[in-house]
């Protein structure tokens, strides 16, 4: 016997839990599944842009967030080899929050997730899904889980996915598999204590086969975060003798070819084991969704996470979705009726995403590919020497200034909370 609820999220990241608070205030019903207990740290670069801090706010999460976040991120810089540039920030175009922060995921998903269960969110926890398959008759979607030693069966008109692009699960229910290649880029993360980062500087890290950043992220501790070629990674732990593992060989990697890394950790010291990811596969996905289920965060689209930019897709795509689904309630209709809506809701989504978020996903390939190719990064240097603003262009261009969505003016609203029936 299935239990229905009128939505289903996947994943219980900043773009799932986003999604679980809009559509439970809106007076939907909703499940939110999470396959792993909170708090977990996790691979990401952890910078929340400024475009984003109204939505937290808008969410209820941003007092709370600003509290444990790290400084105001008001410089950036570029370390490459010996050579380090900076710039001045953009502001934001909230006057209110023109700033950026960062915050480890540890923190912010949590925060969102008790955010969500107090909008009336049910949250099963530690929850996997195992399969999503269409029901009939545009009944909506029979998601197959189970949650501890329990089998569960949820049913729901509309299912969000939300979960890593490299562990969604597959509408038959099969293992999601693709073959190890030299150039798959593979996410590590570690946190350090006492490094001489300068508070409220954003370096981007280039070196041969990848690329990376640091940030102070709360707490005292920085962040030191990078993507690397699983070719270049495997040539340096043939050569790393006595270094013990992964995360070691790119942190030893790092205070070689980075001098600004050397230099910022220099008396530090790490916390924590180095975490590892991936591979990520950055791309548009939005394509591989049918029927009653919509994508959001990395499940729509994964951006190379050279600018930063992965935590205001997540948010952003979720509240760009919850505007189409809250403002229709035939869209939780369980019968064909609802099922075209669904279908309309999604063009219409497709397309804002596409508008909003193709620019800077291009933009990114760019960057990551520049920075990983000494010859092109030796160019860029060159021009950036003479022109240092440009860093700052760069991240306008990247999208960290404003928001695809206003939530003082476009925040789902609806009628009280339905119960599950």
């Amino acid at each position: 016997m299935a239990t229905s609820y009128d939505a289903i999220v996947i994943g219980a990241g900043p773009a799932g839990s986003s999604a679980a608070i809009l559509l439970a205030r809106a007076g939907r019903s909703v499940a939110l599944l999470e396959a792993h207990p909170f708090p977990r740290r996790k691979v990401c670069g952890e910078c929340i842009a400024a475009s984003n801090l109204t939505l937290l706010d808008t969410l209820g999460v941003g007092t709370a967030l600003r509290r444990r976040a790290g400084p105001e991120l008001r410089r950036v810089a570029l370390w490459c080899g010996e050579a380090s540039i900076r710039a001045a920030l953009p502001a934001g175009a909230d006057a209110g929050s023109p700033w950026g922060r960062a915050l480890g995921r540890e923190h912010l998903d949590l925060l969102l997730l008790e955010q969500a269960r107090a909008a009336g969110a049910t949250v099963l926890q530690p929850c996997r899904a195992l399969a999503v398959r269409e029901a009939s008759r545009g009944a909506g979607c029979d998601v197959e889980a189970a949650g501890g030693c329990a089998a569960l069966t949820l049913r729901a008109p509309v299912v969000i996915r939300a979960h890593g692009s490299w562990q969604r699960p597959p509408a038959d229910g099969a293992a999601c598999r693709r073959g190890r290649q030299a150039s798959d880029l593979l996410g590590f993360k570690a946190s350090f204590r006492d490094t001489a980062l300068e508070p409220g500087l954003l370096p981007v890290l280039g070196f041969a086969g990848g690329y990376g950043g640091m940030v102070l992220a709360g707490d005292g501790l920085a962040t030191l975060a990078c993507c690397i070629r699983r070719d270049r990674l495997a040539a340096c732990r043939r050569g790393g003798a006595g270094v013990a593992g992964a995360g070691e060989t790119v942190e030893a990697l790092l205070r070689r070819e980075c001098r600004g890394v050397r230099e910022a950790l220099a008396g530090a010291s790490r916390v924590g084991p180095w975490l590892a990811a991936g591979p990520i596969r950055p791309g548009v996905r939005l394509g591989a969704a049918r029927g009653s289920v919509f994508l959001v965060g990395n499940a729509a689209g994964e951006v190379h996470p050279i600018i930063g930019e992965g935590i205001s897709m997540a948010l952003q795509s979720a509240w760009l979705l919850c505007e189409e689904l809250a403002g229709s309630a035939e869209a939780f209709h369980g019968d064909p009726r609802g099922e075209r809506c669904r279908r309309r809701i999604r063009a219409r989504y497709v397309a804002r995403w596409r508008a909003h978020f193709s620019r800077r996903m291009r933009l990114a390939a760019c960057f990551a590919h520049a920075a990983m190719r000494p010859g092109i990064a030796a160019a860029l240097l060159a021009l950036l020497g003479r022109a240092p603003a440009l860093l700052g262009a760069a991240a306008r261009l990247s999208g960290k200034t404003r928001s695809a969505v206003r939530p003082a003016t476009d925040a789902p609203a609806g009628p009280a909370q339905r119960s599950p029936s």
